[in-house]
């Protein structure tokens, strides 16, 4: 039988993964499972649904870009340092998304390449920096290197949970 991420244990049931330190390894399992999910269930999606607010909620489209734009910004402040104007052009865009549409293998594709980036992060970042002060945003509100980590991963999965119902509810608009 093929292995395939549908036939194996969640992320967190597979065993350790030996790259991270073992503090990091839960955001490390926990972003891999959200990318696995939204691939598996987002394989087949059409792009012309993206844009579809059933109820008034956020659209498919809007929480993959806003994934991967939150995963962006918050490994930058992680590594101590400002947002750059391409990061405040991509932030406008999340909502609406850009003028010519998306689509669903375009912005799978950049949020999978931000979980890679945050996974680099992730086994790069000493453990001796995780309590460090890191200024948040434009107030430079206060939070840590290990409370930008968990942040980041707890609204990846947060967002990805809702995503997951959109997707469904959208997809069935179509019957």
């Amino acid at each position: 039988m093929t292995t395939t991420p549908a036939t194996l244990p969640e992320v967190w049931l597979r065993g350790p993964l030996p790259e991270f330190v073992p503090v990091l390894q839960p955001l490390a399992m926990a972003l891999l499972q959200a990318r696995e999910e939204l691939q598996a269930a987002l394989h087949d999606f059409p792009d012309e649904l993206l844009s579809v607010r059933p109820a008034g909620v956020a659209s498919v489209g809007f929480h993959l870009r806003h994934l991967a734009g939150v995963l962006d910004r918050m490994q930058t402040y992680a590594r101590h340092q400002s947002l750059s104007e391409a990061q405040f052009q991509f932030l406008a865009l999340e909502k609406e998304g850009p003028a010519t549409p998306d689509t669903v293998a375009n912005l799978l594709q950049q949020f999978s390449a931000q979980v890679e980036a945050m996974l680099t992060t992730l086994r790069t970042t000493p453990e001796a920096t995780l309590s460090e002060f890191r200024p948040v945003g434009r107030a430079g509100l206060p939070s840590t290197v290990v409370g930008l980590l968990i942040h980041a991963t707890e609204h990846t999965t947060r967002h990805t949970g809702q995503l997951l119902v959109t997707a469904r509810v959208a997809r069935a608009s179509l019957k």
